[in-house]
Protein backbone atom coordinates (compact mmCIF):
# COMPACT_ATOMS: atom_id res chain seq x y z
CA UNK A 1 0.00 0.00 0.00
CA UNK A 2 2.87 2.35 -0.83
CA UNK A 3 1.24 4.28 -3.68
CA UNK A 4 -1.38 6.99 -3.27
CA UNK A 5 -4.98 5.96 -3.84
CA UNK A 6 -8.27 7.47 -2.77
CA UNK A 7 -10.05 5.71 0.07
CA UNK A 8 -11.96 2.64 -1.01
CA UNK A 9 -15.74 2.86 -0.80
CA UNK A 10 -18.81 0.67 -1.22
CA UNK A 11 -17.88 -0.04 -4.84
CA UNK A 12 -14.60 -1.72 -3.87
CA UNK A 13 -14.53 -5.37 -4.94
CA UNK A 14 -13.19 -7.44 -2.06
CA UNK A 15 -12.77 -11.20 -1.85
CA UNK A 16 -12.88 -12.77 1.62
CA UNK A 17 -10.03 -15.17 2.33
CA UNK A 18 -10.33 -16.13 6.00
CA UNK A 19 -11.44 -14.94 9.43
CA UNK A 20 -8.72 -13.29 11.52
CA UNK A 21 -10.64 -12.59 14.71
CA UNK A 22 -14.10 -12.11 16.16
CA UNK A 23 -15.22 -9.91 19.06
CA UNK A 24 -18.50 -8.56 20.36
CA UNK A 25 -18.01 -5.38 18.30
CA UNK A 26 -16.55 -6.62 15.03
CA UNK A 27 -15.32 -9.54 12.97
CA UNK A 28 -12.04 -9.04 11.14
CA UNK A 29 -11.38 -10.85 7.87
CA UNK A 30 -8.34 -11.25 5.65
CA UNK A 31 -9.53 -10.09 2.23
CA UNK A 32 -8.10 -9.41 -1.22
CA UNK A 33 -8.40 -6.16 -3.15
CA UNK A 34 -6.81 -6.08 -6.60
CA UNK A 35 -4.25 -8.65 -5.50
CA UNK A 36 -3.43 -6.90 -2.21
CA UNK A 37 -4.06 -8.42 1.21
CA UNK A 38 -6.24 -6.12 3.31
CA UNK A 39 -8.04 -6.38 6.64
CA UNK A 40 -11.81 -6.01 6.54
CA UNK A 41 -13.58 -5.22 9.82
CA UNK A 42 -17.34 -5.74 9.85
CA UNK A 43 -19.75 -4.74 12.61
CA UNK A 44 -20.86 -7.82 14.56
CA UNK A 45 -24.04 -6.48 16.18
CA UNK A 46 -26.00 -3.27 15.56
CA UNK A 47 -26.05 -2.34 19.24
CA UNK A 48 -22.28 -1.90 19.12
CA UNK A 49 -22.36 0.49 16.18
CA UNK A 50 -21.34 3.50 18.34
CA UNK A 51 -18.16 1.63 19.35
CA UNK A 52 -17.51 0.62 15.75
CA UNK A 53 -17.96 4.18 14.50
CA UNK A 54 -15.76 5.47 17.34
CA UNK A 55 -12.97 3.24 16.06
CA UNK A 56 -13.38 4.63 12.54
CA UNK A 57 -13.45 8.21 13.85
CA UNK A 58 -10.23 7.71 15.79
CA UNK A 59 -8.39 5.99 12.93
CA UNK A 60 -9.41 8.81 10.58
CA UNK A 61 -8.49 11.49 13.12
CA UNK A 62 -5.09 10.03 14.01
CA UNK A 63 -4.05 8.93 10.54
CA UNK A 64 -0.27 8.83 10.46
CA UNK A 65 2.65 7.33 12.34
CA UNK A 66 1.66 4.73 14.88
CA UNK A 67 -1.95 4.20 13.75
CA UNK A 68 -3.21 1.50 11.41
CA UNK A 69 -3.42 2.70 7.80
CA UNK A 70 -7.01 3.31 6.75
CA UNK A 71 -7.73 2.17 3.19
CA UNK A 72 -11.47 2.77 3.06
CA UNK A 73 -14.86 2.32 4.68
CA UNK A 74 -18.46 1.65 3.75
CA UNK A 75 -21.45 1.68 6.12
CA UNK A 76 -20.54 -0.87 8.81
CA UNK A 77 -17.24 -2.00 7.27
CA UNK A 78 -13.70 -0.66 7.62
CA UNK A 79 -10.79 -1.59 5.34
CA UNK A 80 -7.26 -1.26 6.73
CA UNK A 81 -3.77 -2.40 5.90
CA UNK A 82 -3.09 -6.06 6.67
CA UNK A 83 -0.10 -6.93 8.88
CA UNK A 84 0.78 -10.59 8.59
CA UNK A 85 2.73 -10.75 11.88
CA UNK A 86 -0.54 -10.22 13.74
CA UNK A 87 -1.03 -8.60 17.13
CA UNK A 88 1.62 -7.65 19.67
CA UNK A 89 0.70 -10.85 21.51
CA UNK A 90 2.78 -12.66 18.88
CA UNK A 91 5.98 -10.67 19.50
CA UNK A 92 7.76 -13.24 21.67
CA UNK A 93 6.70 -16.11 19.43
CA UNK A 94 8.16 -14.44 16.34
CA UNK A 95 11.39 -13.45 18.11
CA UNK A 96 11.91 -16.99 19.38
CA UNK A 97 11.10 -18.67 16.07
CA UNK A 98 10.87 -17.15 12.58
CA UNK A 99 12.64 -13.91 13.56
CA UNK A 100 15.16 -15.33 16.02
CA UNK A 101 18.00 -13.56 14.18
CA UNK A 102 16.48 -10.25 15.32
CA UNK A 103 16.00 -11.25 18.94
CA UNK A 104 18.08 -8.69 20.81
CA UNK A 105 17.52 -6.05 23.47
CA UNK A 106 17.55 -3.19 20.96
CA UNK A 107 14.62 -4.69 19.04
CA UNK A 108 12.75 -5.54 22.24
CA UNK A 109 13.25 -2.11 23.83
CA UNK A 110 12.19 -0.51 20.56
CA UNK A 111 8.80 -2.21 21.03
CA UNK A 112 8.55 -0.43 24.39
CA UNK A 113 9.43 2.85 22.66
CA UNK A 114 6.81 2.18 20.00
CA UNK A 115 4.17 1.40 22.61
CA UNK A 116 4.75 4.54 24.68
CA UNK A 117 4.94 6.67 21.52
CA UNK A 118 1.40 5.57 20.72
CA UNK A 119 0.22 6.39 24.24
CA UNK A 120 1.80 9.83 23.94
CA UNK A 121 -0.08 10.35 20.68
CA UNK A 122 -3.39 9.38 22.30
CA UNK A 123 -2.79 11.58 25.33
CA UNK A 124 -1.91 14.65 23.24
CA UNK A 125 -4.09 14.14 20.16
CA UNK A 126 -5.89 16.79 18.16
CA UNK A 127 -9.17 15.15 19.21
CA UNK A 128 -8.45 15.53 22.91
CA UNK A 129 -6.87 13.52 25.69
CA UNK A 130 -7.81 9.92 24.99
CA UNK A 131 -7.70 7.07 27.51
CA UNK A 132 -7.09 3.48 26.37
CA UNK A 133 -9.98 1.64 28.04
CA UNK A 134 -9.58 -1.80 26.44
CA UNK A 135 -6.63 -2.53 28.70
CA UNK A 136 -7.87 -4.41 31.75
CA UNK A 137 -5.37 -7.25 31.27
CA UNK A 138 -1.96 -7.56 29.66
CA UNK A 139 -3.30 -9.81 26.90
CA UNK A 140 -6.20 -7.45 26.13
CA UNK A 141 -3.83 -4.49 25.99
CA UNK A 142 -1.40 -6.23 23.61
CA UNK A 143 -4.27 -7.33 21.37
CA UNK A 144 -5.04 -3.69 20.54
CA UNK A 145 -1.75 -3.35 18.64
CA UNK A 146 -0.35 -4.95 15.50
CA UNK A 147 3.25 -5.74 14.60
CA UNK A 148 4.51 -4.04 11.45
CA UNK A 149 6.88 -5.58 8.95
CA UNK A 150 9.79 -3.63 10.51
CA UNK A 151 8.73 -4.93 13.94
CA UNK A 152 7.19 -1.83 15.43
CA UNK A 153 3.66 -1.32 16.67
CA UNK A 154 0.58 0.32 15.21
CA UNK A 155 -2.56 0.73 17.25
CA UNK A 156 -5.39 -1.10 15.54
CA UNK A 157 -8.36 -0.98 17.90
CA UNK A 158 -9.56 2.39 19.15
CA UNK A 159 -13.24 1.77 19.80
CA UNK A 160 -12.81 2.26 23.57
CA UNK A 161 -10.88 5.53 23.76
CA UNK A 162 -13.10 8.04 25.57
CA UNK A 163 -12.06 11.68 25.70
CA UNK A 164 -11.16 13.19 29.06
CA UNK A 165 -12.74 16.65 28.99
CA UNK A 166 -11.15 17.53 32.31
CA UNK A 167 -13.36 15.67 34.74
CA UNK A 168 -12.03 12.17 34.03
CA UNK A 169 -13.51 9.06 32.42
CA UNK A 170 -14.87 5.68 33.47
CA UNK A 171 -14.04 2.63 31.37
CA UNK A 172 -17.19 0.60 30.80
CA UNK A 173 -20.24 -0.04 32.92
CA UNK A 174 -18.91 -3.01 34.89
CA UNK A 175 -16.55 -3.18 37.84
CA UNK A 176 -12.91 -3.59 36.84
CA UNK A 177 -10.82 -6.08 38.79
CA UNK A 178 -7.30 -7.48 38.77
CA UNK A 179 -3.74 -6.40 39.55
CA UNK A 180 -2.89 -5.17 36.05
CA UNK A 181 -5.16 -2.11 36.14
CA UNK A 182 -4.40 1.10 38.00
CA UNK A 183 -5.66 1.16 41.61
CA UNK A 184 -7.96 4.12 40.92
CA UNK A 185 -9.82 1.95 38.39
CA UNK A 186 -10.92 -0.47 41.13
CA UNK A 187 -14.27 -0.09 42.90
CA UNK A 188 -13.35 1.68 46.17
CA UNK A 189 -16.39 0.77 48.24
CA UNK A 190 -15.88 -2.90 49.05
CA UNK A 191 -19.03 -3.20 51.15
CA UNK A 192 -21.29 -1.79 48.44
CA UNK A 193 -22.50 -3.26 45.18
CA UNK A 194 -20.87 -1.67 42.14
CA UNK A 195 -22.68 1.40 40.84
CA UNK A 196 -21.14 3.21 37.86
CA UNK A 197 -22.86 6.42 39.02
CA UNK A 198 -20.77 6.35 42.21
CA UNK A 199 -17.50 5.28 40.59
CA UNK A 200 -14.86 8.04 40.90
CA UNK A 201 -13.53 8.96 37.43
CA UNK A 202 -9.86 8.72 36.46
CA UNK A 203 -7.62 9.97 33.66
CA UNK A 204 -4.89 8.94 31.18
CA UNK A 205 -2.50 8.18 34.03
CA UNK A 206 -4.17 4.76 34.17
CA UNK A 207 -2.35 4.03 30.90
CA UNK A 208 0.95 5.10 32.48
CA UNK A 209 0.46 2.64 35.38
CA UNK A 210 0.40 -0.26 32.90
CA UNK A 211 3.55 0.69 30.97
CA UNK A 212 6.03 -1.30 33.12
CA UNK A 213 4.09 -4.56 32.75
CA UNK A 214 3.80 -4.13 28.98
CA UNK A 215 7.46 -3.16 28.51
CA UNK A 216 8.77 -5.91 30.78
CA UNK A 217 6.78 -8.42 28.75
CA UNK A 218 8.38 -7.16 25.56
CA UNK A 219 11.86 -7.33 27.14
CA UNK A 220 11.48 -10.97 28.14
CA UNK A 221 13.24 -12.90 30.88
CA UNK A 222 16.88 -13.19 29.79
CA UNK A 223 19.78 -12.17 32.04
CA UNK A 224 20.50 -9.30 29.62
CA UNK A 225 16.89 -8.16 29.92
CA UNK A 226 17.21 -8.19 33.72
CA UNK A 227 20.09 -5.71 33.49
CA UNK A 228 18.00 -3.46 31.27
CA UNK A 229 15.03 -3.71 33.61
CA UNK A 230 17.32 -2.52 36.40
CA UNK A 231 18.14 0.59 34.35
CA UNK A 232 14.41 1.16 33.92
CA UNK A 233 13.61 0.49 37.57
CA UNK A 234 13.25 4.12 38.64
CA UNK A 235 10.96 5.25 35.83
CA UNK A 236 8.90 2.07 36.13
CA UNK A 237 8.58 2.56 39.88
CA UNK A 238 7.32 6.09 39.26
CA UNK A 239 4.80 4.76 36.72
CA UNK A 240 3.42 2.48 39.43
CA UNK A 241 2.94 5.26 41.98
CA UNK A 242 -0.38 4.90 43.78
CA UNK A 243 -1.03 8.61 43.31
CA UNK A 244 -1.80 9.22 39.59
CA UNK A 245 -0.59 12.82 39.85
CA UNK A 246 2.88 11.61 40.83
CA UNK A 247 3.25 9.36 37.81
CA UNK A 248 5.22 10.68 34.83
CA UNK A 249 3.42 11.44 31.60
CA UNK A 250 4.04 9.46 28.42
CA UNK A 251 6.55 12.00 27.09
CA UNK A 252 8.70 11.66 30.22
CA UNK A 253 8.71 7.86 29.99
CA UNK A 254 9.48 8.03 26.29
CA UNK A 255 12.47 10.30 26.94
CA UNK A 256 13.96 7.72 29.30
CA UNK A 257 13.31 4.83 26.93
CA UNK A 258 14.85 6.64 23.96
CA UNK A 259 17.93 7.65 25.96
CA UNK A 260 18.56 4.08 27.07
CA UNK A 261 17.85 2.77 23.57
CA UNK A 262 20.49 5.16 22.25
CA UNK A 263 22.96 3.95 24.88
CA UNK A 264 22.59 0.27 23.98
CA UNK A 265 22.69 1.05 20.25
CA UNK A 266 26.12 2.70 20.43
Amino acid sequence: MNSCHSWLDCDAKLTLVSTISTSVVKTVYLAKWEGHNVALSVLTAKKYEPDFQQNLFMIKSLTGKGVIQLLGYCNDAIITKYHELGSALNANYHLRNSLIMYDNLKVRLNLCVSYVTLLEQLHTSLVGVRVMCDSNTLAKTLSQYLLTEDFKLVVNDLDATPEDLGDGVICGQKAITGTFVAPEQLWPYENEEYDPEKMPPYDEKTDIYKIPDVCNWFLGNSSEADILKYKLFKVHKNCKHSDPKKRPNATMVLDVYERILKDISE
